[in-house]
């Protein structure tokens, strides 16, 4: 494995110096400087006044850890162009896998060059090294920047280099020196159980890490996608026409990869880099494995119009990415016969199509479930992810010729009812006011009464008496008493408390 860290150090050198301090125990340290506050003899770690003392022209900022993560996010966004595999080395560092990337960018050597100098043109201090193992890598960026270290040659090149570039402890790497130990190599001389027994096996490790002895795998932000096609562009390019038309070719060009293993995309991702280092992406997914370009064109251009921040080319993008982040096998089926098939084809392209417009949580199906508690009888899912679920769903079928049991439009959250009065102990309301208008109830049919779940109430109310109900206006309510009725309950002042009721749904 190549390594590419990029140690990002506050950024490029002025003539005068500049630092950032941070708060550390009441005191207030230098957290980070430049080359100019290093040239004037300052360090990381001096309290601010000593440095204004010895530099009193210093130009002072505010440690942001928020943004300075955020940066390194976005530096690590505009890395992708190199390599999918980009890992955080926090608080300033990245970690590149550049195994078999370095050809497309004319070498390790011209791929060092291009991010190196990207990053300082845009005003970052960076160091940056090639070695076959992430640690020796980073070793490296500390004190040589700049070297490529072939697999195996990281003992010679990390041999030289002092004991605080392994960026142990800081205890550790004291206790090295006063041992005469000042450069790695010295260290590597000693037998490993007695750099242990002195300093831990985790010194231990470390050490022969970055001397090529083992590597510690790194964590890349993204998962790999299963396919990635892109293209590159020589001048870049901002028209609305030029980027659908490269979508277009690299849907193709996806498509004829995965067809190669029988294969069809469940998520579709397509990267945009701009030439000054923004990255845009949009993601789409499926609810059945894609495997014709003509839908992931439209998928995407659905997904385009739909956008509250349209793609801004900037400058122009330099560089177009169109990745499958989860595939699956196809399931050949016959099509010529079965008019099913084509009407689940249907049904499934267009779900994905008004998923890609307003969202795939938005576009929902309902399952039954094994509850006699109104609002638990269902469960709402992605359709995009259970549609052949909710077409094998067995619903309780309606008798013939008998009005509906349940209302058509069901309420997330019964709905108070104001209830003057009404027919005791069991019966309906005669009036009701909903929504601060008064209905008359002119039919009735119930009580239905439900048990709740009194394992999951704490105490509340156990049972509901539901009624059918109709106004002098025609419009049907599902209402509902919450609890038994119960003359002798009172309040603190003696007065009878009236039951409670609610509204549930209503009727077509």
């Amino acid at each position: 494995m190549s390594g590419l860290p990029l140690p990002l150090a506050g950024e490029v050198k002025q003539d005068i110096p500049s630092v950032v301090v941070a708060k550390d125990h009441n005191a207030i340290l230098l957290h980070s400087i430049d080359e100019a506050a290093v040239s004037a003899g300052l360090s990381v770690g001096l309290p601010l006044a000593n440095a204004r003392a010895i530099c009193p022209e210093l130009t002072v900022y505010d440690a942001d850890p928020a943004a300075d993560a955020k940066t390194l996010d976005d530096i690590a966004d505009w890395c992708d162009r190199f390599t999918p595999l980009v890992a955080l080395d926090a608080p300033y560092g990245l970690f590149l896998d550049i195994t078999g990337c370095a050809h497309l960018f004319g070498g390790e050597r011209a791929l060092l060059q291009i991010a190196t100098g990207a990053l300082s043109r845009r005003g970052f201090a960076v160091s940056a090294a090639i070695a076959g193992t992430s640690i020796a890598a980073r070793t490296l960026t500390r004190c040589a920047s700049g070297t490529i270290a072939a697999s195996g040659e990281e003992a010679e090149a990390t041999g030289p280099l002092p004991v605080a570039a392994l960026g142990a402890d800081p205890a550790i790497t004291t206790g090295l020196r006063r041992a005469g130990l000042k450069t790695i190599g010295d260290v590597a001389a000693r037998a490993p159980h007695e750099i242990s027994a002195r300093f831990g096996a985790a010194f231990t490790t470390l050490l022969g890490h970055a001397l090529g002895r083992g590597d510690a795998p790194i964590s890349p932000r993204k998962p790999l996608p299963d396919y990635i096609v892109e293209k590159r562009f020589p001048e870049p390019i901002a028209t609305d026409t030029v980027v659908t038309l490269t979508l277009q070719s690299l849907a193709r060009m996806l498509v004829a990869a995965m067809d190669k293993q029988g294969k069809g995309a469940r998520q579709l991702e397509a990267s945009f880099f701009r030439t000054d280092g923004a990255v845009r992406s949009i993601m789409v997914e499926t609810g059945r494995p894609v495997t014709q370009p003509e839908l992931i064109d439209r998928l995407f251009r659905e997904r385009l119009d739909s956008l509250n921040d349209p793609l801004d080319p900037g400058f122009g993008f330099d560089l177009i990415r169109l990745a499958a982040g989860r595939t699956e096998l196809v399931v050949q089926q016959q099509r010529d016969l079965d008019a099913n098939v084509h009407d689940n084809d249907r049904l499934s392209a267009l779900i994905d199509r008004i998923a890609a417009r307003i969202g795939g949580k938005r576009v929902v199906v309902h399952l039954p479930l094994q509850s006699h508690i109104p609002e638990r009888a269902s469960l709402a899912l992605p359709a995009q992810h259970h549609l052949a679920a909710a077409g094998a769903a067995a619903w309780p079928e309606r008798v013939a010729g008998e009005p509906p049991l349940r209302p058509l439009r069901l309420f997330e959250r019964p709905e108070p009812i104001n209830v003057p009065f009404a027919t005791v102990p069991d019966g309906p309301p005669h009036q009701f006011t909903w929504r601060r208008a008064l209905h008359a109830v002119v039919r009735v049919e119930g009580p239905e009464r439900i048990a709740m779940e009194w394992w999951k109430q704490d105490g509340a109310s156990l049972t509901r008496d539901y009624f059918r109900v109709e106004d002098a206006e025609g419009q049907r309510f599902w209402i509902f008493r919450d609890g038994l009725y119960e003359s002798e309950l009172t309040d603190e002042e003696g007065e009878p408390v009236p039951a409670k009721w609610y509204v549930h749904g209503l009727f077509a």
